[in-house]
């Protein structure tokens, strides 16, 4: 086999490979003498059918698999020998392949960018902390004895109010024609819950038992039935009783009902939960900090091939978001060639950053175990208390679903690899600014649309 590199071009390299004759006619006859042993013909013993009679019958299909395995034998071999490593599968050109002749064919391939590591040592991120409170736990279990209100009767009639529960008659139209799905009746709606469509609980308010009343609301333009959205519509209502939250005692009782002693026991769990949640939010700000800061110090050329495949994907979105109506306002104003000049950019980001954590995975020989795929199946398990061994049972007979946990772990892994690397800061903040948090672009990071910045890789 000789090997002949005849054109390279940034990341894409063209390679003409030859492989002689005499080693494709090997190739073809030890075939035929693994067909001649395999196979049975009617008045042939095994493994004495003609070789005659096997070209004759089976001779272009021989060639051809033969032909293929070569294809891919050689073409795995000159990466080795050139030590390419494709990110890719090539696209493989014959040339030129007889009886008695050379295999000649092409290879086009891209193949990994030269990637330069920056040292971890010199880098440096804040991490945002924040504490829980008194008052957060306070507020969390407000949320709860909220959750467990019951409702009553009015000791004395008046008009309703927010936190009331209204129990009504429905029934709506567009342009006067009654529409499917627009009809209730004696429906509980808490007004101020926002389950309606905004605007609609709104008006029920400061009405008294037994008002009909003609509710007009506007569908969002994002609405999920699309011959509704963005359409106005007409509710006529009526209102047949109201109900006032009845008020819960928050004490020990109920502490209870959440499988706790006493409400200090209560309020010890909420605050151990609302930790991890903060602790969570605040990883989530850590890697997105970090990815920023990886993108914005690592500057390579990334394959066209693995770039225009990422471009067609986001695209492939946006095009299926605007065919339905669930583009966001800002999207809306924008031309196409201006959402394509954001979207080259995240796809951009996102290949980059792929190509930069698989390169620091396999310098640091950082790989997804299978005591890894077995901890995640755990973790996701718990959250479906009193299926778990269904779930788990779920993952492990479905090949495929366990396969897709791997992207997503590999990548944690890489990252908590980094972030125990680098210089971490902690900053106290409330929980207000932990959740506001937004990130800033690096100094060292070229400008990219807005869009780009704010998506997750």
């Amino acid at each position: 086999m000789t090997v002949t590199e005849t054109k390279q071009e940034g990341l894409k390299k063209e390679l003409k490979i030859v492989v002689p004759s005499k080693e494709m006619e090997d190739k073809i006859a030890k075939r035929f003498e693994r067909l001649s042993a395999e196979i049975k013909v009617p008045g042939f013993r095994p493994g004495h059918v003609p070789v005659a009679y096997l070209e004759k019958k089976y001779g272009k299909a021989v060639r051809d698999e033969t032909v293929e395995d070569a294809l891919q034998e050689y073409t795995q071999k000159a990466f080795d020998d050139e030590k390419i490593q494709p990110v890719m599968r090539p696209k493989i050109t014959v040339v030129s392949f007889e009886d008695g002749k050379d295999l000649e064919y092409s290879v086009e391939v891209e193949v990994f960018p030269d990637i330069k590591i920056v040292d971890f040592n010199d880098l440096e991120l804040e991490k945002l902390v924040a504490e829980v409170t008194d008052e957060e736990v306070q507020k969390a279990l407000d949320r709860l004895a909220a959750s467990r209100r019951e409702t009553q009767e009015l000791k004395e009639a008046r008009p309703s109010k927010l936190t009331d529960t209204v129990v009504i008659d429905f029934k709506g139209s567009v342009d006067g024609v009654e529409f499917q799905g627009g009809e209730g009746k004696d429906y509980s709606l808490e007004l101020g819950s926002h389950t309606f469509i905004e605007g609609f609980e709104d008006q029920l308010v400061g009405k008294n038992k037994g008002d009909k009343v003609k509710v007009n609301v506007t569908f969002p333009e994002n609405y999920h039935v699309k011959d509704l959205a963005g359409k106005p519509a007409v509710f006529d209502v009526e209102i047949k009783d109201i109900r006032e939250p009845k008020p819960v005692e928050v004490n020990d009782e109920f502490a209870k009902l959440f499988g706790k002693s006493t409400l200090a026991d209560l309020k010890e769990m909420i605050k151990d939960e609302l930790t991890k949640e903060y602790e969570n939010v605040s990883k989530g700000h850590l890697k997105r900090a970090l990815l920023d800061l990886l993108s914005a110090t690592h500057h390579f050329e990334v394959p066209k091939g693995m770039l225009d495949m990422e471009f067609d994907t986001i695209w492939h979105g946006y095009e299926e978001a605007k065919k339905n109506g669930r583009l966001d306002d800002e999207e809306k104003n924008k031309t196409e060639e201006e959402m394509k000049a954001e979207y080259q950019a995240l796809a951009d980001r996102r290949v980059r950053l792929g190509l930069l954590l698989a390169d620091i995975a396999q310098k640091n020989n950082i790989t997804v175990t299978q005591d890894d795929l077995t901890k995640a199946v755990i973790e996701e398990s718990r959250r479906f208390p009193g299926q778990e061994k269904m779930v788990y049972e779920y993952y492990f007979k479905n090949p495929q679903v366990l396969e897709n946990m791997k992207a997503p772990i590999f990548e944690a892994k890489v990252v908590d690899f980094i972030l125990s690397k680098i210089s971490l800061k902690d900053k106290k903040v409330s929980v207000q600014e932990l959740y506001a948090w937004e990130p800033e672009v690096p100094e060292l990071e070229e400008k990219a649309p807005k869009k780009a910045k704010k998506e997750k890789k």
